[in-house]
């Protein structure tokens, strides 16, 4: 178990993504960002699988063939666009368009654990790399999947304080954002 080490993670992604949601205005979702990872649901498991490398969700599914934490995760936090996916009356999953103010964070978070996971070999093209590689696409709506990988290219094109500051403006100007307002 490596309780310490991986507090100190988790303790440091949090501090990333609260520093990039205040760069864009997101004060309260930065603050409460991914507080269920210090619940025993989440952190027990962080701990036994942890590798400092990558996400312990990924070792627990490996070993488990899935990982409770996730699970316990996604349905929690609105900033995954897992957690806008649900079954209609058919029967048929339908994925829902997130509130602008959890995509930005969802964006928020992405380049902060891509800085925590990558450590030095980071780069700006790093958060699109993992978009277009190790996400479902497929499992996103098609409106969250567009804006998603228009920030992250920009993002990867033009740095991260370019990227920041047009998804300010963008949060800013767009009446959906006002109206959810992270709640």
């Amino acid at each position: 178990m490596h309780v310490f080490r991986h507090f100190v993670t988790i303790t440091k992604h949090r501090h990333a993504v609260m520093r990039n949601c205040f760069k864009v205005g997101l004060i309260k979702r930065g603050l409460l960002h991914d507080l269920s990872k210090y619940s025993p649901t989440e952190f027990i498991p962080g701990a036994k699988y942890y590798q400092g490398n990558r996400s312990p969700q990924t070792r627990e599914r490996e070993v488990l063939g899935y990982s409770a934490a996730w699970l316990h995760h996604k349905g929690r936090n609105k900033h995954h666009f897992e957690y806008w996916t649900e079954i209609n009356a058919q029967g048929e999953r339908i994925y829902i368009e997130m509130p602008d103010c959890y995509l930005a964070e969802m964006i928020c978070d992405r380049v902060a654990a891509s800085k925590i996971y990558l450590k030095d070999k980071y780069t700006d093209s790093a958060p699109l790399d993992y978009y277009l590689h190790k996400t479902d696409l497929n499992g996103m709506n098609e409106v969250t999947r567009e804006k998603l990988g228009y920030y992250l290219t920009l993002l990867s094109e033009k740095g991260e304080k370019a990227m920041f500051s047009e998804l300010k403006t963008y949060l800013k100007t767009n009446k959906k954002h006002k109206i959810n307002n992270g709640r």
